[in-house]
């Protein structure tokens, strides 16, 4: 860059970067957050952790040669007090008939259950 002042030509040069200096110092806080830790909270229990709704199938159908839907685990893990995802595939029609699970799909994922340490 440059620029003529009185037929002088001055030629400066500009820098494309920033440098910033902070200073430091060392205080004392002025207030103080006390935080409490159980650690026996922060361990994990076993019924978080989860198996994946695809982990409970393989496991029944290796075990019982039984194939389960999401839909039947789903229903399984309600009567159990577990927590279920929200389902995102709701019916469009007023009254969809849901197929219930069977009493032998039933044990099966409620023994896949107890296997995964969830109930």
């Amino acid at each position: 860059m440059g620029s003529v002042d009185n037929g002088i030509f001055i030629h400066a040069v500009v820098p494309r970067h920033v440098e910033t200096v902070v200073q430091l110092s060392q205080q004392k806080p002025d207030t103080y957050i006390t935080v409490g830790l159980d650690l026996d909270e922060l361990d994990a229990t076993s019924a978080e952790k989860k198996a994946t709704y695809e982990e409970i199938k393989a496991w029944v159908w290796e075990h019982h040669q039984l194939k389960v839907s999401s839909l039947y685990i789903s229903q399984v893990k309600r009567k159990c007090g577990l927590e279920v995802g929200k389902n995102y595939n709701l019916s469009k029609s007023d009254n969809p008939k849901v197929p219930q699970c069977p009493k032998e799909k039933e044990d099966a994922i409620m023994e896949a259950l107890r296997a995964f340490k969830m109930i």
